[in-house]
């Protein structure tokens, strides 16, 4: 069993690096613009999806309410950057941290909740933080932030004659999550967040700390789900409350992971490969007088592959368990 233990994980690790590099070398293909803006986003919503599934895919802790520290991590680093000149790079780590902090903090009362009362406070906590922000005038209120561009600068992380340089946070980001979940998914970590998924009160019993487990995920989820709220808000040069902490953001999270399979490696990379495409191909090709209808075909195809697939794409890969064989 330790062999084939072992020999998945290397065999993880190794598709995960052909995958990297076939990434990394596909903008020497790929010289249209809309194309690589669509590689951009797929690579940031997996490595977003990777960072939620740690808290509700494998410790078992459903939240729908994650948009809030994507925001947090893009108005820390724009606000530092803007009212301060804290270099983005610096304002990425900052918002990583008070994004833990906060997730720590909320918690301690949110991780006394079960089941469909732990997702409601998830989305009355951010839908507060939203308006919050909206009514914050030190950061910009509802009007929002607009990040001063002054050229291309890998210092400040601008760039305006090409998208390259997101193209490779992006696909940084999206690795470092997976590898992050590779990490834990194999650790005491990973083996507590899974007993904590199945039955909290058989895994206290065995000596886990539920309590201190959950926290962990949720630090830990919050902290790079932060840091691609800070990519996003550099990507844009943009930022209000509606446009990082809107509840669409919580849901992006959450689809990749259940579309591909939650709770799994490779489920949110196979979803945000299929979903975050087909959403950006169908907004792009009927513009504003399809509006919604981006929402109408993902919502559908979610609702299909749920019916048929209840643990996501990623079953189809599955081999199934040979069962009543006699020779």
């Amino acid at each position: 069993m330790d062999k084939d233990f072992t020999a998945r994980r290397r065999r993880d690790l190794i598709i995960a690096a052909l995958l990297a590099l076939i990434a990394a070398l596909t903008p020497l293909f790929v010289k249209d613009v809309v194309v690589q803006n669509i590689l951009i986003l797929t690579l940031m919503y997996a490595g977003l999806s990777q960072s939620w599934n740690i808290l509700s895919g494998y410790c078992g802790q459903i939240s729908l309410g994650h948009a809030l520290y994507f925001g947090l991590g893009a108005y820390t680093t724009e606000l530092l950057f803007t009212k301060f000149g804290v270099l983005p790079w610096f304002g990425m780590l900052a918002g990583g941290v008070v994004s833990a902090l906060i997730a720590m903090g909320l918690g301690y009362p949110f991780f006394r909740l079960r089941g469909h009362y732990f997702v409601i406070a998830t989305i009355v906590i951010a839908e507060i933080g939203l308006l919050l922000f909206h009514n914050w005038e030190w950061a910009g209120a509802a009007m929002g932030i607009t990040i001063p561009i002054r050229g291309d600068s890998w210092l400040k992380f601008q760039f305006l004659r090409t998208k390259l340089p997101y193209f490779y946070f992006a696909l940084a980001l999206c690795c470092l999550a997976w590898f992050v979940t590779w990490w834990l998914e194999n650790s005491k970590w990973g083996f507590w967040w899974r007993a904590v998924k199945d039955n909290p009160e058989a895994a206290e019993s065995l000596g886990v700390d539920v309590f201190n487990s959950k926290m962990g995920a949720a630090a830990v989820s919050a902290f790079l789900v932060a840091v691609g709220g800070s990519f996003y808000a550099q990507f844009v040069s943009y930022i209000d409350p509606e446009s990082v902490m809107g509840f669409q953001f919580s849901l992006l999270m959450a689809l990749p992971a259940v579309l591909g399979g939650i709770g799994t490696l490779w489920g949110p990379v196979l979803g945000a490969a299929i979903l975050i495409p087909l959403t950006e191909l169908t907004r792009f090709k009927f513009g504003g007088s399809g509006r919604g209808i981006d929402l109408i075909v993902y919502g559908t195809l979610i609702v299909l592959i749920s019916l048929a697939l209840p643990r996501g794409l990623l079953s189809l890969f599955s081999r199934p368990k040979r069962t009543g064989a006699v020779r």
